[in-house]
């Protein structure tokens, strides 16, 4: 199973449905089922569904990723701390792709990227064996050069750029963080790294970012489900698929 590949072809969306699971467990419930997302966001035109299975396991569980796993037509991207426990459960579900991320237990969300140079050597062997199980490894990191030269020295055939602090910004602060990450895909790009985004993107500022000619994929997940809340999974899809589609 692959993602619509080619270079220059349509932008890709992957859906993060973390937070219908959030919602779930506050009530401790069976409801809202975070599978039943996925299969709304991917009929309405999401390429892919991304899951964080958390240490803590507060949003995502492990039957879901094990539902996931069996009942998607369309790629899994599996978030995981860089641990064994998580090296295991990817090794046995081998989704599509794993994206490593930095977890803190006391953390809301993920606050920043991976330290994919600071942590090379614990990152080495999990690589290679994800790559091995033709698992496709992405990177999770900051728009930083020294950053994107770890990450293609440990093989990584895909970084994602941390959006966060873009999304956070605005006026020329923005901007320059936008040229931080503009510089930071093509010097990805340049060096055979498939580029990535994700964090904090909104139907307001999506659009210079997905405009940056280097991207693939947008994973979007929190603002997803925090506006299907008002007007639907499917029709908010359709709108961030469209923004994305127009930027290009």
């Amino acid at each position: 199973m692959t993602l619509r590949q080619a270079q220059d072809g349509p932008l890709r969306l992957g859906v993060n449905i973390d937070h219908v699971a959030t919602v779930r467990n506050a009530r401790g419930s069976g409801y809202p089922d975070p599978v039943r997302a996925a299969l709304v966001a991917a009929d309405a035109g999401a390429d892919g569904i991304t899951a964080h299975l958390r240490e803590d396991r507060r949003h995502i569980t492990d039957d879901d990723i094990a539902r996931l796993s069996d009942q998607l037509a369309i790629p899994l991207n599996l978030e995981m701390a860089a641990t064994g426990e998580m090296l295991e459960i990817a090794l046995r579900h081998r989704p599509h792709a794993a994206c490593i991320v930095p977890e803190k237990r006391e953390e809301l969300t993920t606050e920043g990227g991976l330290d994919a140079a600071g942590q090379h050597d614990r990152l080495t062997p999990m690589v290679a064996e994800l790559g091995a199980a033709n698992v496709r490894v992405s990177l999770f990191i900051e728009p930083d050069s020294r950053q994107i030269d770890a990450a293609l020295r440990l093989g990584a055939p895909v970084v994602e750029l941390h959006t966060g602090r873009y999304a956070e910004l605005s006026g020329a602060a923005q901007a320059e963080e936008l040229k931080r990450l503009s510089d930071a895909a093509a010097l990805a790009a340049k060096n055979g790294i498939e580029v990535h985004a994700g964090h904090g993107l909104t139907f307001d500022n999506v659009v210079p970012i997905a405009a940056i000619p280097q991207v693939r994929e947008l994973n979007i997940g929190h603002f997803l489900i925090g506006e299907a809340i008002f007007d639907g999974l499917a029709p908010v899809v359709r709108r961030m698929r469209a923004l994305m589609d127009e930027a290009r």
